[in-house]
């Protein structure tokens, strides 16, 4: 999703329980994923992401997405692309402290791609929300 400043947009995802498991199925769209805990924690069976990596994955997922965009706008063509996301989690309740993303590319000609991830940080959405923030509420659905 490509942010625009005059214009506000939403994102809608759903999750439910996966049947006979403890785990939840998520998507958006005709995409989907799976949410666990880790196999033996908190009946986890580790069918899929738990919460912090899907975090890590937002974060380098998001940045993935502009440094297309980027290059895109910039007439250029990205060759491979290697990103590495470290998530330091600390506390009771776990908390995110900090991220750090490690970004491996280059132009498809082999020339250097310091001014297209340089250009994406300013876009990526994610990272620059998380680095904002922004308020998150949690409500109970209305029953019937």
């Amino acid at each position: 999703m490509e942010a625009s400043s005059s214009t506000a947009r939403t994102a809608t995802v759903e999750l439910r329980n996966i049947e006979g498991t403890q785990a939840a199925l998520g998507w958006a769209g005709g995409h989907t994923l799976v949410v666990d805990r880790p196999d033996g924690m908190a009946g986890g069976m580790g069918l899929g992401f738990n919460g912090a990596q899907m975090l890590a994955l937002s974060l380098g997922g998001c940045f993935c997405n502009d440094l297309r965009y980027t290059a895109e706008k910039m007439g250029v063509q990205l060759g491979p692309v290697a990103v590495t996301v470290t998530l330091t989690l600390d506390g009771d309740p776990l908390l995110a402290q900090s991220a750090a993303m490690q970004v491996d590319c280059t132009l498809i000609d082999g020339s250097d791609a310091g001014a297209v991830i340089e250009a994406a940080k300013a876009s990526c959405m994610v990272s620059n929300s998380l680095r904002k923030g922004f308020p998150v509420s949690i409500s109970e659905a209305a029953r019937a």
